[in-house]
């Protein structure tokens, strides 16, 4: 069997494929049984992850309110799986797809598979919430209630919020010839009623439906002694109140229900006005996608079960019942209501930076050296202050910045607005960032307004890095670019819980080569080489590939090989055949995944040097770092890219090199090392896809919480000493490092 190389390269991003037959893989292949596959599933290993979200609201190691929030992240997660991948495998099987998938399923058997492991998970969470959480609630004087266990003053508050706030926002509608079933929109939360006419107490049962307004919080806060915190689901408070909604019907039953729809977006871009224009279009369209899952209370009348199913054309394995509040992604409202610090992690104050005496501006600071920051433990402001004085300073002539996600006050704009009244502004801002689609398009047009020349980069692909360019004539006469790259959006918001790095350098090799990409995303005007930066689509997969394959070359000739990987998925065929090769060759290969991952790691006659483990905590393992040991001379990348398909050859993606001696020593002897040494948020990938926690696979192993080091590392309580030796990987601290080269 040959192994497939793929890179991406020529007009258009176009992917070319070369063949490239291996011996050594052809007798790999050969040597493994059909039960030893060379990738776990997708969808199962995605699930998994999930799972490691709901065990950190299972852990009552951590605080109540934090466990509340660790469950309604899982709840989201899954609406945008459902909505997407979920959708995704459906709309394959209706086209007629058949290939099968990385784990030999065909899609139907995928579908499948999935839906059963969906099915298991929400009975999973909703006994996290029943079980755990709500009594553990109630012990703190969080309390929510049924309408049963109102006391009258509750009772008489809630309905004169009701008669005040709600009903004037409710939308009473029964089906009939004369009323057809409402368009339901994405995940609304609705409820559907039994009727009868009451002056026909034998004729037909109908079905009304009301839209619970998305203007309302879902849960009502009642009036409680100081030390309590009472709260009633707000479609609970409907459900009273549909006798005077539906006069002249008696309200048989009702139930709370939720409907997914397909949010893949879709378009011909031939065929579009414009980029902008279409997404636009698209954002309407995608009301109207077809419904891949209904969620509904667990006491739901059969009749209108059945009822809604038929109307949503749905199987019956794509109904999806839970006792408790139907969106379990709106418990994140008690997280930020319920003023109660005792139960949330404690604050962390991230650390600032701090100039050298003899620079008056960052401008100074970074002609003497490169500064690496690591987010959230360092202060997310020297970026967000680096954008500013560019658009503030005079000696500052140019900006470019190019944005994927960020928060609805961003400073990044504020910045470039003002910018652009007195020099070159230039935003390259991607509209098809899925589900930021809406925010993109309202802020591409604002900026155009102001006079910053937006751009939506090349027709077909994502941007996807994270890149900012000052152009400044400096005090010495000589005009130089300053640039800040990273791994995470511009963002401050989610700055403060995403680990993620930031390089600011005027490195005139990196800097050059940024504005190589700048050209190629507002022009599409490419170069044969971005070296020391890896680009996607034109030369990342190829230098990766070229990165591990030279780890190999140094292990068969006895030299140090290492490689340390950090990213949030690996999905690409390619890369984990290559990574598969280096481990026959004798690399050791540690990767840190926070996410799906479809590599097989320990095999024997395989993966056998191959570790994988998945951190999950108090903050987003966000960041991205490639490690190699490149015989003793390590070189360390970062990046916006994860090894996947789609961040591979279809995004613009940039991953880059960090060449100054302090920001490496740091990556190398404090960052990873950290990371490799947990046992207390570590989870180790068995090689059937399932995770185990590092703890209980590394019983001797000292218990060591990476995101707890790294905080109290910042806060100066702790040193590098504090860190044990990693006990699945080898020792990074014994390599000789030397400064980083660039890439081949």
């Amino acid at each position: 069997m040959g192994m497939l190389f793929v890179a991406a390269g020529g007009a258009g991003g176009e992917e070319n494929a070369v063949d490239f037959q291996h011996a050594h893989w052809t007798d790999l292949m050969a040597r493994t049984t059909k039960k030893q596959k060379l990738f776990n599933g997708r969808d199962y290993s995605w699930m998994q992850f999930n799972r490691r979200v709901l065990e950190e609201a299972e852990d009552a190691a951590n605080p109540l309110l934090e466990r509340v929030k660790f469950l309604s992240i899982t709840g989201n997660n899954l609406d945008e799986y459902v909505e997407v991948r979920q959708a995704g495998l459906l709309q394959r099987i209706e086209d007629g797809y058949r290939e099968p998938g990385y784990d030999g399923l065909r899609p139907n058997e995928s579908l499948a598979v999935l839906t059963a492991e969906i099915h298991s998970f929400v009975a999973a969470q909703y006994r996290c919430w029943n079980h755990q959480l709500v009594p553990e609630l109630r012990k703190q004087g969080i309390r929510l209630l049924e309408w049963k266990e109102l006391g009258e003053e509750a009772r008489a508050f809630a309905q004169n919020y009701f008669q005040r706030e709600v009903d004037p926002l409710l939308t009473p509608i029964s089906i009939d010839p004369a009323h057809p079933f409402p368009r339901v929109l994405n995940k609304a939360l609705c409820l559907a009623l039994l009727l009868r006419a009451k002056r026909r107490s034998s004729g037909p049962q109908v079905l009304g439906v009301v839209t619970v307004p998305r203007a309302l919080a879902r849960f009502v806060r009642l009036p409680a002694a100081d030390d309590r915190f009472d709260y009633l689901l707000l479609q609970d408070l409907i459900a009273q109140n549909l006798g005077g909604m539906y006069r002249g019907y008696e309200v048989l039953a009702h139930a709370a229900f939720r409907v997914t729809r397909n949010s893949n977006l879709y378009f011909e871009e031939e065929e579009a006005r414009s980029l902008l224009e279409t997404i636009r279009v698209e954002l309407h369209n995608r009301r109207k996608g077809d419904a891949v899952r209904l969620e509904i209370e667990t006491g739901a009348h059969a009749e209108i079960v059945d009822r809604l199913r038929v109307n949503f054309e749905l199987d019956e394995d794509q109904v999806f019942r839970g006792e408790g509040p139907v969106n379990l992604s709106r418990l994140m409202f008690f997280y930020s209501d319920v003023q109660r610090p005792d139960l949330k992690f404690p604050p962390f104050t991230p650390k600032a930076l701090h100039l050298s005496r003899k620079s008056s501006n960052v401008f100074d600071e970074l002609r003497q050296r490169d500064i690496l920051l690591h987010h959230p433990y360092d202060s997310y402001d020297p970026v967000v202050g680096f954008i500013e004085q560019g658009a503030q300073d005079p000696a500052v002539v140019s900006m470019k910045q190019t944005l994927y996600r960020t928060s609805h006050d961003s400073p990044v704009f504020a910045a470039l607005t003002e910018a652009a009244a007195t020099k070159e502004a230039t935003l390259v801002v991607e509209l098809m960032a899925r589900f930021d689609e809406a925010s993109n398009i309202r802020w591409a047009r604002s900026m155009e307004d102001a006079g910053v020349q937006v751009f939506h980069g090349v027709v077909g692909l994502k941007t996807h890095c994270k890149l900012a360019m000052l152009v400044r004539r400096d005090e010495d006469g000589v005009t130089r670019r300053y640039c800040h790259l990273g791994t995470g959006n511009y963002n401050p918001v989610t700055a403060r819980f995403y680990t993620d790095l930031s390089l600011l350098t005027s490195d005139a090799q990196i800097t050059e080569r940024v504005h190589m990409v700048f050209n190629y995303l507002t022009a599409h005007a490419e170069i044969d080489d971005y070296r020391p930066l890896l680009v996607a689509p034109l030369t990342m997969a190829e230098s990766f590939l070229g990165l591990i394959r030279r780890e190999q070359e140094h292990a068969q000739a006895g030299r140090p090989a290492h490689i340390v990987a950090k990213m949030n998925a690996l999905l690409e065929p390619s890369v984990i055949e290559a990574l598969y090769q280096a481990s026959q060759a004798g690399v050791e290969i540690d990767l840190i995944v926070r996410g799906l991952s479809i590599l097989r790691p320990g095999v024997k006659g395989l993966s056998e040097r191959i570790r994988v483990r998945s951190i999950v905590g108090r903050f987003l393992e966000h960041s991205r770092i490639f490690h190699f040991a490149n015989g003793g001379a390590s070189e360390i990348y970062l990046g916006s890219a994860d090894w996947m398909p789609r961040n591979l050859f279809e995004r613009c993606e940039v991953v880059f090199p960090v060449r100054d001696a302090v920001a490496l020593a740091r990556i190398h002897d404090e960052i990873l090392p950290a990371y490799l040494a947990d046992t207390v948020k570590a989870r180790l990938q068995q090689a059937d896809g399932n995770y185990l926690r590092a703890s209980k696979v590394l019983k001797d192993a000292p218990l060591f919480a990476s995101q707890d080091f790294l905080m109290q590392l910042a806060e100066g309580k702790v040193d590098l000493g504090a860190i044990p030796p990693p006990v699945a990987a080898k020792a990074m601290k014994k390599q000789p490092r030397k400064k980083a080269n660039a890439a081949g």
